[in-house]
C-alpha cells in the first residue's frame, strides 16, 4: 500500500509539472519562436528550484518520503527535460544557426549547474 501511495504522489507532482512547463513555454513564446526560450528557462529554473529544495530538505532535516517524492521526482524530476533540450539545440543547428545552438547548449548546461550548486550551498547555510 505504501508503494501505491508513492506512485500516486509522484503522479500528482508530474501532472502539475506538465502544466507548469507548458504554461512557461507558452508565455515565453512572446519573445519569439526562433529560439527555445521556454526550454532554457525551464531547465535553469528547474535546476534552481531543485537546489533550493534539496538544500532546504537537508538543512531542515525533512524526513517525509512523500514530500520528497512529490517535489523531487514528481514535480521537478522531469520539469527540465533533456530530450527537449537536445531537440531545440538540433533544430537551431539545422535551421542554420550554429552559434545560437552552441550558445544555447553552453548557457543551458552552465547556468543550470551554477543555479543548482549555488542554491544548494546557499539554502544549506540559510536553512
Amino acid at each position: 500500500m505504501e508503494a501505491l501511495t508513492g506512485f500516486a504522489v509522484v503522479c500528482a507532482g508530474a501532472g502539475l509539472r506538465g502544466m507548469l512547463r507548458h504554461g512557461i513555454t507558452l508565455a515565453l513564446r512572446l519573445f519569439g519562436a526562433g529560439f527555445p526560450y521556454g526550454t532554457l528557462v525551464v531547465n535553469i529554473l528547474g535546476s534552481a528550484v531543485m537546489g533550493l529544495v534539496i538544500g532546504t530538505f537537508a538543512a531542515r532535516h525533512v524526513e517525509s518520503v512523500h514530500l520528497r517524492l512529490f517535489v523531487t521526482t514528481g514535480l521537478l524530476g522531469g520539469f527540465p527535460t533533456f530530450s527537449s533540450f537536445q531537440l531545440d539545440a538540433l533544430t537551431l543547428w539545422e535551421r542554420g544557426h550554429p552559434l545560437a545552438a552552441v550558445g544555447y547548449v553552453v548557457a543551458s548546461l552552465a547556468l543550470s549547474m551554477v543555479f543548482l550548486s549555488g542554491i544548494i550551498i546557499a539554502s544549506r547555510r540559510w536553512g
